[in-house]
C-alpha cells in the first residue's frame, strides 16, 4: 500500500497539480493531508479537485490555519475522509488503521495538550486492532529532531499518544523547515512532511 502524505500546501494549486500527477504515476492508494491546506481559511478553488479528477482517494485534517468545521465542510465537499478525532480503515479488513487530530498547540486555531491527546485516543479506539497503525497530526511530537533544539516546540499531547498507542508511523507537518526530517519514539517512526509530499509504503 502506498500513501502520499502532504502538509502545508497553503493554497498552492500548481504544487497540488504536481502532487496529483505524482500520485497517479506512483499508483498511490490514498492522498493524506496533514493540515494547513489554506492560508487563514482562504481556500484555493480546485485545490482538492485536481486529485478527485484523477480518481484519487483523499483524507484530511485541519491545521492551525483551518477550523475543524471549515475542514470538515471541505472534506464533505470532496468526499475526503475527515480525520480530526476520527479514523479510517485502509486496504483489506483491519490491515491499516489511520487516526488523527488536527490543529496545534499554538496559532490561529489551537488546542490544549489534553484535548489533542483525547482526540487521538478517540480515533485510536476504533482502529486499535489494526495490523498497522498510522497517526496523523498537524503539530509534531515534543522531544524529536523536529524541535530544532528548542526553536520549534512540539506537542506533549502528541508524544503521549505515540507512547500510549505505539503507531507504526506518526506523520505531522506544521514546521516548514522540518520537511523531510525523521526520528523515532520507541518503535514509532516519526516523519515531518510538507508541500513536496512523501510517499509512505506499508
Amino acid at each position: 500500500m502506498k500513501i502520499l502524505t502532504v502538509g502545508c500546501l497553503h493554497g498552492d494549486l500548481k504544487q497540488a497539480q504536481r502532487l496529483a500527477e505524482t500520485a497517479v504515476k506512483e499508483n498511490v492508494d490514498i492522498v493524506v493531508f496533514a493540515g494547513d491546506f489554506t492560508l487563514g481559511e482562504q481556500h484555493t478553488p480546485g485545490l482538492f479537485k485536481v486529485f478527485k479528477d484523477k480518481g484519487l482517494q483523499l483524507a484530511l485534517l485541519p491545521g492551525n490555519h483551518e477550523s475543524p468545521n471549515f475542514a470538515e465542510a471541505i472534506a464533505k465537499q470532496y468526499g475526503a475522509r475527515f480525520l480530526h478525532g476520527h479514523y479510517a480503515w485502509l486496504g483489506k479488513y483491519k490491515e491499516v488503521g489511520l487516526f488523527g487530530a488536527g490543529l496545534a498547540n499554538f496559532g490561529l486555531w489551537q488546542l490544549g495538550e489534553d484535548e489533542i491527546y483525547n482526540l487521538l485516543k478517540q480515533g485510536h479506539e476504533r482502529i486499535s486492532d489494526a495490523k498497522k497503525k498510522i497517526m496523523l497530526t498537524h503539530v509534531h511530537p515534543d522531544g524529536t529532531v523536529i524541535d530544532f533544539d528548542g526553536r520549534f516546540f512540539g506537542s506533549t499531547g502528541v508524544r503521549n499518544a505515540i507512547e500510549a498507542f505505539k503507531p507504526d508511523f506518526a506523520i505531522s507537518s506544521n514546521i516548514h523547515e522540518a520537511e523531510g526530517l525523521e526520528d523515532s519514539i520507541g518503535t514509532t517512526k516519526v516523519i515531518s512532511v510538507g508541500r513536496h509530499g512523501k510517499i509512505i509504503e506499508i
